[in-house]
């Protein structure tokens, strides 16, 4: 077991150079399995989810060649199953991508229930919904998703809710549907325009992407054989945006869409931080002397205050003056990280969707367990702006997100130490 030992109070400063999108990586790599011919994806992370996915293609008879560490050649041609059943399956929640990209691409999928972060009921009554409306036949049952069709017929599809997972596997399956899917109350968070960017590039006819309601006409041929650059990790850079002012730093995140992290900057401005947008690239710092000011979050779907940056921020809330709220508006049990910021001093009420944080406590080491992805880069910032040394573990968790993440903290100035089976 690896663990991190942290010793906080330091200033971090530098420039961190931002990897590609997480989220968008696993839409697009699922959605290489959809088309007919072979494609190049670049600006790949370097993480575990990642790695685990294209396992998975590969297992699928899809040929998958590494042309260097962020870029791979996927081509689907020899794929020879429908049923992706595989124990790998359950070690990322993205898996269930290939829901509708086999089910695009056979007309039939058998899936075995994917696994993730463990921070509330995930259903996918959503994706079997849009689906059902493009004709396909659906069951869950035994920890398996079945779901087949004669043949798809493009639907109208109105999610209840707004869903990045439903929107992207209702894409995935409408691509090759005979006729037009129209998604209504879509989501439109950055990597779904980057997944329809993908897929119109292989030859689908996807608009909309970015608005609430996405067209897809379908067309019985994709015949791919193209390259294509994921989006920056825009929840990669908010976090190392956050880690500035946390620590009275001054960071540079490179390689960004500054209009991706709008819903951020505005909030780290209104706290008295100093945020300065370049062309690619965003400046954060807190000017010596100045003091963070608490305010008040509300998660939302894009283009509202990202759910996967709410751990963090509440962390930022922690150092501040004045009392600050979260609203957590997506999840409904993503306040599972905050017993350990208790036990580092954090004076933090919860009572279901919102946490009330009191700010200005000093928070001190202590030992910790990185609860999820992003529970865990928060507790890595807890660490950072805590008196004395931290102890984190299951740093596993971290790391199936954040690409180079000891080495791009250790850059910027952190005192971090990687401990392999608790001996130093």
């Amino acid at each position: 077991m690896r663990t991190y030992h942290i010793e906080g109070g330091y200033r971090l400063s530098g420039d961190v150079i931002i990897g590609g999108s997480k989220n968008a990586a696993l839409a697009i790599i699922a959605a290489a399995m959809v088309v007919d011919g072979p494609c190049v994806i670049k600006n790949l992370p370097e993480i575990r989810d990642i790695d685990t996915l294209l396992t998975i293609c590969a297992d699928q008879g899809a040929e998958v060649v590494r042309e260097s560490k962020t870029c791979v050649r996927i081509d689907p041609r020899k794929i020879n199953t429908h049923e992706a059943m595989q124990p790998l399956m359950e070690a990322i929640r993205g898996s269930y991508y290939l829901l509708g990209a086999l089910l695009g691409r056979f007309g039939k999928v058998k899936l075995r229930m994917p696994g993730g972060c463990d921070f509330g009921s995930r259903p996918i009554d959503l994706h079997l919904k849009g689906f059902q409306a493009l004709g396909a036949k659906t069951e869950v049952s035994h920890g398996y998703v079945t779901c087949e069709a004669d043949k798809l017929i493009g639907g109208s599809v109105f999610l209840d809710t707004v869903s990045v997972g439903a929107t992207v596997n209702i894409i995935l399956a409408a691509v090759k549907a005979e006729g037009k899917t129209v998604i209504d109350n879509a989501a439109r968070e950055p990597h779904i325009v980057d997944l329809a960017n993908f897929l119109n590039a292989m030859g689908a006819d996807i608009r909309g992407a970015g608005t609430d309601v996405i067209r897809v006409q379908g067309r019985p041929f994709l015949p791919a054989n193209q390259e294509y650059a994921i989006i920056p990790d825009q929840i990669e850079a908010g976090t190392y945006m956050m880690m500035a002012p946390l620590t009275g730093g001054d960071i540079r995140v490179l390689d960004v869409i500054p209009k991706h992290m709008e819903p951020l900057s505005a909030k780290l401005k209104e706290m008295g931080a100093e945020v300065e947008e370049g062309e690619e690239c965003i400046r954060v710092s807190l000017p010596a002397g100045r003091k963070l000011k608490a305010s008040s979050f509300k998660t939302m779907p894009y283009p509202g205050f990202p759910t996967d940056l709410q751990p963090q921020a509440v962390v930022l809330q922690c150092v501040a003056e004045g009392t600050g709220r979260m609203l957590e508006n997506v999840w409904e049990n993503r306040y599972q990280y905050v017993d350990y910021l208790r036990m580092m001093g954090a004076n933090i009420l919860t009572s279901g969707k919102l946490a009330v944080i009191q700010g200005g406590t000093k928070l001190t080491g202590s030992k910790l367990r990185a609860r999820d992805l992003r529970a865990g880069a928060a507790i890595v910032m807890a660490a950072l702006a805590a008196e004395g040394t931290s102890v984190i573990e299951e740093v596993e968790k971290i790391e199936r997100g954040y690409e180079f993440f000891v080495e791009k903290m250790r850059k910027i100035g952190a005192e971090i130490k990687v401990v392999e089976n608790n001996s130093i």
